[in-house]
């Protein structure tokens, strides 16, 4: 699961892994550990995307259609599952990205009211 600094997998809303794989995958196609560590950089290295959490996802997505995969050569001439974003995948990541800004804007709002 992405996590911030180890924290439980309930700490994340449902459905944020799906929407960062997804989102990354929108700029290009990548193997899994080239996500993740996408994942991390884009994030600042905040978020982390573990091996356990990934691969299942990653499935999740390729059996909702939402993505593809193939099987290419590494530059080390090692095989990898390159995958690629469908556009149902496009579609849903935009139902996606409205929902998770309406949830980022919610938990803003409470943090301006607690300022601790």
């Amino acid at each position: 699961m992405a996590n911030l600094a180890s924290p439980s997998k309930s700490d994340l809303l449902p459905g944020t892994l799906d929407w960062l794989i997804l989102a990354t995958l929108s700029r290009e196609a990548l193997h899994g550990y080239a996500i993740a560590q996408r994942i991390q950089q884009d994030s600042g290295e905040i978020l982390k995307a573990e091996e356990g959490s990934l691969y299942p996802a990653l499935q999740r997505l390729l059996i909702e259609g939402w993505v593809t995969a193939k099987w290419a050569t590494s530059a080390s001439n090692r095989r990898i599952r390159v995958y690629s974003i469908t556009a149902a995948g496009r579609k849903h990541l935009s139902r996606e990205t409205e929902r998770v800004t309406r949830a980022i804007a919610g938990i803003s709002r409470i943090m301006r009211l607690c300022e601790v």
